[in-house]
């Protein structure tokens, strides 16, 4: 088991979990961006991702819940249509030929990696008052399609949370809720390919939770060194970066 990839494995688990302590974000994605530059196909980098993301979900989970950083009602909504399209995603990317499927990964993560340098770009809308009337339609829908887009490629966080904030949820409750239903996102795609394509990723999930455990105690400094908005511009040029690779290699 312990191979030059499985210490590659460590080092991205690292460098992931530095990026996301500090911002909260990103975690996935780069790792998901990363592993397919590596050639490691589209299912066991997604298996892989999500099976070490049910364990740091849940700490992050537990922590919001502790400082009762949760709408409840978002959440809720989130999580349930999380689910159903995160276990749609990983159903279609277990069946999906991995040559033809790849491409798309990459030009989806190039379109994230854009969002994600748009975002330290320009500044946050003002707050809406929170209500009891409830999510409304918009948040399911949100939800579902953002479970679907994770279990391919990666970026719950940046999706959920940036379209959350930008339309006025204030930032507590939004990274509160959105990374508690990550949780149960997280362990219904990871149980999903379980099932399906058996533990064939196990060196992946435990390089990265060993690089991730490794760097959890660096985030916070590094986010008092570095600052937030360039520190989320290079991480989005990165991905970028790494999705232009990409796809350079599938179509020249």
């Amino acid at each position: 088991m312990v191979t030059s990839s499985f210490f590659i494995y460590i080092l991205i688990g690292f460098f992931a979990q530095l990026i996301d302590g500090a911002l909260g974000m990103a975690y996935g994605t780069l790792c998901t961006a990363i592993l397919l530059a590596m050639g490691v196909p589209p299912a066991t980098v997604s298996a892989g991702v999500h099976s070490a993301q049910f364990f740091t979900a849940g700490l992050s989970g537990v922590a919001h819940t502790l400082l009762k950083n949760i709408d409840w009602k978002l959440c809720v909504s989130l999580a349930f249509a999380g689910i159903l399209g995160g276990i749609i995603g990983a159903l279609f990317l277990v069946h999906v030929d991995t040559d033809s499927i790849r491409p798309w990964i990459s030009g989806y993560l190039l379109l994230l990696g854009i969002l994600i340098v748009l975002r330290s770009l320009k500044g946050e809308r003002p707050e809406k008052k929170r209500d009891d009337r409830g999510p409304g339609i918009f948040t399911p829908v949100l939800g579902f399609f953002s479970g679907l887009l994770d279990a391919i490629g990666g970026g719950w966080g940046p999706m959920v949370t940036s379209t959350l904030i930008a339309r006025g949820e204030p930032p507590r409750y939004a990274i509160g809720s959105v990374n508690t239903a990550e949780f149960f996102v997280k362990t219904a795609i990871a149980a999903t390919f379980f099932t399906t394509i058996g533990l064939v990723f196990h060196k992946i999930v435990i390089g990265l939770l060993i690089g991730g455990v490794l760097a959890a105690p660096f985030g916070a400094y590094i986010l008092r060194i570095v600052n937030p908005r360039m520190l989320i511009g290079m991480v989005g040029g990165l991905i970028i970066a790494l999705s232009l690779y990409q796809l350079s290699r599938a179509l020249f």
